[in-house]
């Protein structure tokens, strides 16, 4: 009899407790369960602080509608397109050309087919295609880089598959070099300055702190990618387009480099529910001039463009579709 007692009393005890718990937990901590994560690139590049800017913003307003949001530092495109398809992470930013591809089963998703369920919420930023090599090499074109040691980019990364596109449009393979590594964003820097490679290639907005990092630490020149090839690029591909680095924005660049570029572009899937990327949109697009402050490559966003240049790259998702229209964007 004392055991049955015992145990009505820690029974009773529990469910007080329970109760007192659910009666007192806050709204928000309730809603709370909704968790956004957003997959970036590397914490270099600018995906990464592009990533927790959305965060930020869609954070202060938790709130409100209960999202909390993290930034997870990945490979770069093509992982987050892989992740955010297998449901690993909620949103990802990935280069404009990539998420075409993705959505159209076309290099480098040709084996995995085309992905009908991916979206898009709205672009971001433009994203020259940029090669960097020692000031002392011979090295002044694209072309050039045929039969030198080129760090390519690490697989999984857009850098990489803009620059195996670049490569299959000129008939190259990695045979076509010297060596062709694929370092890591924060290897490649100083690979380059210690004469271990000729050429990096990257492709990011800027200005950009990797760019930064090693035109500051060895001498170093930012090559123009233009020319007939690159036009006719651009013409098959309506995803690039001719773009501008300006003069003066690295040390030992004093001149403007032409080149072309894509898009950033925030992705989901279908999968995402309607309410959920209507927020991440809301709170981006009601900050928007606060987001522009937060990292120098937004300073010149503006709404219209950030919905008109997702184009025909992949569908819009329908909570993000149902922002543009209360706004008249769409």
């Amino acid at each position: 009899m004392i055991i049955k007692i015992k145990q009505l009393v820690v029974a009773g005890a529990a469910f007080v407790a329970a109760t007192f718990v659910t009666l007192f937990v806050s709204p928000s901590s309730a809603a709370a369960d909704r968790m956004v994560t957003i997959g970036t690139g590397g914490v270099t590049g600018v995906y990464y602080p592009g990533g927790g800017a959305i965060c930020r913003l869609v954070n202060r307003g938790r709130k409100e509608h209960g999202i909390h949001c993290t930034v997870d530092s990945t490979g770069g495109s093509i992982f987050n397109l892989q992740a955010i398809a297998n449901g690993e992470l909620t949103l990802g930013i990935v280069q404009s050309d990539l998420l075409f591809s993705a959505s159209h089963g076309t290099e480098p998703f040709r084996k995995l087919g085309a992905n009908p369920h991916l979206r898009a919420l709205f672009s971001l930023h433009s994203e020259p295609f940029t090669v960097v090599v020692r000031k002392d090499s011979r090295i002044r074109k694209f072309d050039d880089l045929k039969g030198k040691r080129v760090n390519i980019g690490n697989q999984g990364s857009g850098m990489r598959a803009t620059m195996e596109e670049l490569m299959r449009l000129k008939g190259w393979s990695k045979d076509s070099f010297d060596s062709a590594p694929d370092l890591k964003l924060t290897d490649q820097a100083d690979a380059l300055c210690k004469h271990k490679i000729d050429a990096m290639v990257f492709a990011a907005g800027h200005p950009n702190g990797a760019i930064q990092q090693v035109t500051a630490a060895c001498e170093t020149r930012i090559i123009d990618v233009s020319g007939p090839d690159i036009d006719r690029l651009i013409q098959d591909n309506p995803y690039y387009a001719h773009t501008v680095i300006p003069g003066g924005m690295y040390v030992g660049n004093p001149g403007d480099v032409h080149t072309f570029g894509v898009k950033a572009i925030l992705a989901a899937t279908d999968d995402v529910d309607s309410e959920t990327a209507y927020q991440v949109v809301h709170d981006v697009f009601e900050n928007l001039d606060n987001f522009k402050t937060l990292h120098p490559v937004f300073a010149t966003l503006n709404p219209v463009s950030m919905v008109r240049d997702v184009g025909d790259v992949a569908p819009l998702h329908e909570g993000a579709r149902r922002y543009f229209r209360e706004k008249g964007l769409r």
